[in-house]
């Protein structure tokens, strides 16, 4: 089993991390499938794996099965990191789900605002303090207000910065200004949270991505961050360039419906979600195997 860092010791999200979907078959989550689709990413140079967030369909899972997924994801690479996503507006069930959580080595969690209720700034900060406080490993903040209904202002973000069980942001913002003024404070480390920002993300001197798309061509995403990171901007443009048709397409519906749709394509799951949400369009679906096909 992995140490649990402590409350208080910093964690480095730097790099590449993949935020796993939940492969589904006959209704129920196929472990198989998952374990088999962790081995072979975790085979890449990536820094880790997000659970049980967006992309992995949390929303449609209950309690023992999100358990179930992330042991799955343990079991199928012990040695890489995972970061649990935890969402939800009661914050009583919260820190209890939390404190379940840690009885699995865990280097983070992965955590929005709450949804529906739109707080103002000073609950939001209070939310996320609570919920720090309470977390034996760093809190990274999800910054995505079109899917909470929640804004975080830049002074909430540094605000919470101040804390030192919050130790980065997946940004999903939409606010370039913020994401700026976020790297150049330092504190928190900044992470793309939208796939066609990671370019400008990572060459602003941000830490790295988590990153949907990453399911496929993961050894050209982890170049690709590299490459900025070492300066190497003519490698990298070329990787970014090559990268984006596929970036837009897998974004061109609602996430995870057309990964989905490619993964099942390349055979390592069926191409199965929960509803609310439904697989990618058949016209997609034509396009994506096509493009896969090129590569």
């Amino acid at each position: 089993m992995q140490q649990q860092p402590s409350p208080l010791t910093p964690a480095d999200f730097s790099g590449l991390w993949i935020p796993l979907v939940t492969p589904f078959r006959g209704g129920a989550v196929d472990h198989a499938a998952l374990g088999a689709l962790t081995r072979r990413l975790a085979a890449t140079a990536i820094a880790g794996f997000v659970v049980c967030g967006s992309t992995g369909e949390a929303a449609a899972l209950d309690e023992e099965e999100q358990l179930a997924v992330l042991d799955t994801v343990i079991e199928a690479a012990p040695d890489l990191s995972c970061v649990m996503g935890v969402s939800g507006y009661h914050l009583g069930k919260m820190l209890a789900w939390v404190d379940r959580l840690f009885s699995r080595p865990l280097a983070g969690l992965l955590v929005p605002p709450p949804s529906y209720i739109r707080p103002s700034q000073s609950g939001l900060i209070q939310w996320f303090e609570a919920i720090a406080q309470a977390s034996e490993a760093p809190v990274v903040v999800y910054d995505i207000p079109y899917r909470t209904g929640a804004t975080l202002t830049l002074d909430t973000l540094l605000a919470l910065a101040a804390h030192p069980n919050i130790r980065a942001i997946k940004d999903c913002g939409g606010d370039a200004r913020k994401t700026q003024a976020l790297i150049a404070d330092g504190r928190l480390q900044v992470l793309a949270g939208e796939d066609a920002q990671i370019f400008a993300t990572v060459a602003q001197g941000g830490a790295g991505a988590i990153a949907a798309s990453a399911h496929l061509e993961t050894e050209r995403f982890v170049r690709l961050i590299e490459d900025i990171r070492q300066g190497k901007l003519a490698q990298a443009r070329g990787h970014w360039q090559a990268l984006l048709p596929l970036i837009d397409l897998l974004f061109a519906e609602p996430n995870p419906g057309p990964l989905k749709a490619a993964l099942a394509h390349e055979g390592w799951i069926a191409d199965e979600l929960r509803l609310p949400m439904t697989p990618a369009g058949a016209g997609l679906r034509v396009q994506l195997e096509q493009a896969l096909r090129r590569r």
